[in-house]
């Protein structure tokens, strides 16, 4: 298994070759029918399916994209990551994340302690803590029973567990398997804090800190505003607050808060919604059982992940794709585009996934590469996007690939039908059209109503967003920046981008900088 930057590989020559031939000459008009719909789609877990019938791919440019992937070992990089080898080679790390979903590879054992068993046990101790505050063992310092859970945390530890909650949260409604309201507190501004605490009952709210160090400026700081106010209110904070975090920091079996789940280095922090980090807040909210049947899904589309054939391997895939679009094609962006309200949040989470994963100018030996690696990732639900920013996606002067996820059926019951259609039909008829407006275009000879066309699309789709779709949809995003990440010889998995800035800042806070622009600015804004 060789590590090599992807332009030193011999499918790379060719597909910039057929690139010049046929890539951006793919012709949507002609080749995108009923047939082309109905052939290029790929089964994922749990139901779902990943559509490319809208992509600028044809057998010629699978073929040397199944070659791609073979010459550079992504399989077999998968397999060595998933059996505990150092993938993080900025950090020295092994990468673990898929572990607390299951083993799909050998056990790990690290200074003779079994990983997976570490993280299964976390996983019991956190559910039981959830099912003993739904029967009322724990409750507030006043005596009342626990109706709110607040997260505190920053990055990972706010993205993923609320773009989760979110996309849950009226599936619990419907089948009454709400337990508590969620919220999260995660910028250090005070109005982010303060309109949670205003919006909450404090007797009734367990607050979940989150930081794996224990030393995240951030949420302390955020630690230190809830705790003034339980403290004003005449409550127990120790009574109030449970910690997620590694076991060496100094939140860890600390007697100031009513409990401590673990997790550890070799779970990275946007990789971390698995864990206890977004496992916690999930489980209180919506129960044990159904955090179990996201991690289910989740399992299962790993393990999906495992197949070399790359029509066969949605995640696979994807990134290959998505490869093609940045690399041969010159596509720097990339949206992503759910049909599905409960999915408002999960465009942030992607932002953080990918471009902090692969947001990367050298390669894992710390060397430059000459070629593109990660997009700019963004996007919000449709429709709202619709009468937002596709006036840039269908006639703008770049051309932007898209991801639009969806589901047949809506997560609640109540709908109305109005012009003999309800609202989730007309939903998922907005999108089939997109979908079509998008790669066919129309040609009109008022050049302001004239659409180009040929923006490139896929669809991910399923019955209706439930626990294993939720689960099977986070690891598929999750595998196809792995495999993009493993393509373009870059470390996924450290985020050395973010460090600079908390470097300066604590210089700033502990009274100057020594910078001279620095200090005016710092002067500016009245630090």
């Amino acid at each position: 298994m060789q590590f090599v930057n992807v332009d030193r590989t011999a499918a790379y020559k060719r597909l910039q070759d057929y690139a010049e031939i046929a890539g951006k000459a793919f012709d949507f008009q002609s080749r995108l029918d009923a047939g082309r719909v109905e052939k290029c789609r790929t089964p994922m877990a749990a139901g779902l399916c990943y559509s490319w019938a809208a992509k600028a791919v044809d057998n010629e440019a699978l073929k040397l994209l199944q070659a791609l992937s073979d010459e550079q070992g992504l399989i077999a990089k998968y397999r060595a990551l998933l059996n505990g080898e150092v993938i993080n080679t900025g950090e020295n790390r092994k990468v673990l994340h898929h572990l607390l979903r299951g083993e799909q590879g050998g056990p790990v054992i690290e200074g003779g302690k079994n990983i997976g068993e570490f993280y299964r046990k976390e996983l019991d101790r956190f559910c039981t803590f959830a099912a003993d505050v739904h029967a009322g063992k724990f409750k507030g310092s006043s005596g009342k029973p626990f109706s709110t859970a607040v997260q505190i945390g920053i990055g990972g530890s706010d993205l993923g567990p609320r773009a989760l909650y979110l996309a849950l949260e009226n599936w619990a409604q419907a089948e009454g398997k709400k337990k508590l309201d969620a919220r999260f507190i995660s910028n250090v501004d005070p109005d982010d804090a303060s309109a949670v605490i205003a919006s909450v009952p404090l007797e009734q709210s367990l607050f979940i800190l989150v930081s794996k160090s224990g030393t995240t400026q951030e949420t302390l700081a955020n630690e230190l505003f809830v705790k003034d106010k339980l403290k004003k209110a005449g409550l127990d904070s120790a009574k109030h607050i449970v910690a997620v975090t590694s076991e060496t920091s100094p939140l860890a079996r600390n007697p100031a808060y009513l409990d401590s789940f673990y997790i550890d280095d070799y779970i990275g922090g946007r990789y971390s919604s698995s864990s206890a980090v977004g496992g916690c807040v999930l489980s209180l909210a919506f129960g044990p059982e159904a955090f179990r049947e996201l991690l289910a899904g989740a399992a299962e589309a790993d393990k999906l992940s495992l197949e070399p054939d790359i029509l066969k391997n949605a995640a696979l895939l994807d990134a290959l794709i998505g490869v093609w679009e940045r690399n041969f094609l010159g596509y720097p962006y990339t949206a992503v585009l759910p049909y599905s309200q409960a999915l408002s949040r999960f465009p942030a989470h992607l932002q953080q996934l990918d471009m902090e994963s692969n947001g990367k100018r050298v390669n894992r030996e710390g060397e430059p590469v000459s070629y593109s690696t990660g997009p700019v990732v963004f996007g919000e639900p449709g429709t709202n996007g619709q009468h937002s920013f596709y006036q840039l996606l269908h006639q703008g002067t770049d051309i932007v690939p898209l991801q639009f996820i969806a589901f047949a059926g809506s997560q609640r019951s109540d709908d109305v039908t109005v012009d003999k259609s309800d609202s989730q039909t007309k939903l998922k008829a907005n999108l089939a059209a997109q979908i079509v407006a998008f790669a066919k275009g129309r040609h009109d000879a008022n050049r302001n109503k004239d659409f180009p066309g040929s923006r490139p699309s896929s669809l991910i789709y399923g019955k209706r967003l439930v626990p294993p779709a939720l689960g099977a949809l986070l690891a598929h995003f999750e595998n196809k920046v792995m495999f993009q990440g493993f393509v373009w010889n870059v470390n996924s998995f450290d985020q050395e981008g973010v460090q600079l800035g908390k470097i300066l800042t604590k210089k700033v806070l502990a009274g100057g900088s020594g910078d001279s622009a620095l200090d005016a600015y710092s002067k500016m804004l009245g630090v």
